[in-house]
């Protein structure tokens, strides 16, 4: 089941679980929308791997599958992607 992470790592944004603009790798490392595309080239800096746009988890689930609480926040990795 997909963490759903509550922010950007390179801009410390809010990314609710009903974000429509958080983007998502395989290992779910999560960015909004405009540091996916302005700043990273749709790549993900940490392992490589496209962004996607991260699901919605439907508002009924998240009592039962809770989002992850615990921020990642790793400006100094997101440089443009090479």
């Amino acid at each position: 089941m997909l963490a759903l992470r509550p922010n950007c790592e390179c801009c410390d944004k809010d990314l609710p679980p009903d974000a429509a603009d958080a983007m998502i790798c395989t290992f779910e490392c999560t960015f909004c929308r405009d540091c996916a595309t302005t700043r990273l080239g749709g790549i993900c800096p940490n392992c490589g791997g496209n962004l996607e746009r991260r699901p919605v988890r439907p508002a009924g689930k998240l009592g039962k599958y809770p989002p992850q609480t615990e921020r990642v926040f790793k400006p100094q990795g997101c440089g443009k992607a090479a």
